[in-house]
């Protein structure tokens, strides 16, 4: 009897697809889907939010809030649940003043012609990222959420605009995009991973292997100052005094704003 077997082409072969042989095109992949997408939407600009997963907004804050001492009240065990939101407190005015920030850079850009508009850009999940890409949202405008698979914390947060929604499986890829149409960095609070975003900017742009000047901000003084003494690097000799001028520490969304908008306009020709 003659044996007969479907044949299938490579590349839609997933046994093969998902192989270590396979690993070169998946990692193409993560370069050519996004470069067609937003390509395809005349996307050459992007104002780039980190900014941890764990944050949410004081509205959120006062709803769970409540709900915990409700059920505290009903001689339900939350002392702990409690102590553990009360640390993201802290965090809730930052998220607000995400979303505040992310929508005046978007109705700021739709003021703009085509190619020069800027788009809220964000590593997709939940907390900073979801202001951002809320912001965005509430002022009805396109926005990018370049998403990670993780284990925990990261899933798609619900303000990014479908088309432009992407999923990452290696990390140096979605630095990649965060870096390759960015003007303008916006580093909210948040942990390892932020720091991770903002040191590997830092660098690029300490050694000139990104070429154009991109502004950097990092919002919050009483986070940033509490949490990495810089002129202490100084002082040592760790770093140079022009790497200072590679950042600034900002508090206020007006003047971040300006800060943002005066540096895009040195790196494109802004057209209203």
């Amino acid at each position: 009897m003659k044996y007969e077997k479907e044949i299938i082409k490579a590349y839609e072969d997933p046994n093969f697809m998902h192989s270590k042989e396979g690993r070169t095109i998946r990692i193409l992949s993560e370069y050519y889907h996004p470069q067609a997408s937003l390509k395809k939407n005349r996307i050459y600009n992007t104002v780039v939010f980190f900014g941890s997963a764990r944050s949410i907004s004081s509205e959120d804050y006062k709803i769970k809030m409540n709900e915990l001492l409700e059920k505290k009240a009903s001689g339900h065990d939350v002392d702990e649940n409690i102590r553990m939101l009360k640390k993201l407190e802290f965090t809730s005015k930052y998220y607000d003043a995400a979303v505040e920030f992310a929508k005046k850079i978007s109705e700021w850009s739709k003021t703009l012609t085509t190619d020069n508009k800027v788009y809220v850009c964000t590593g997709g999940g939940p907390g900073m990222m979801e202001a951002a890409n809320r912001g965005a949202y509430e002022a009805e405008f396109q926005n990018i959420g370049f998403n990670i698979e993780l284990p925990f914390e990261q899933h798609p947060n619900p303000y990014i605009t479908p088309e432009l929604n992407f999923e990452f499986h290696y990390f140096f890829m979605r630095k990649f995009w965060f870096v390759y149409h960015a003007k303008a960095i916006v580093v909210m609070p948040g942990g390892f991973g932020t720091m991770d975003e903002l040191m590997e900017m830092l660098t690029l742009e300490q050694t000139n292997v990104i070429s154009k000047k991109v502004p950097i901000v990092l919002f919050g003084k009483e986070f940033w100052n509490n949490l990495i003494n810089f002129d202490y690097l100084l002082e040592i000799g760790m770093i140079s005094e022009k790497d200072l001028d590679l950042f600034i520490i900002i508090d206020d969304v007006d003047e971040a704003f300006e800060y943002v908008v005066n540096g895009i306009s040195k790196l494109i020709r802004v057209e209203e």
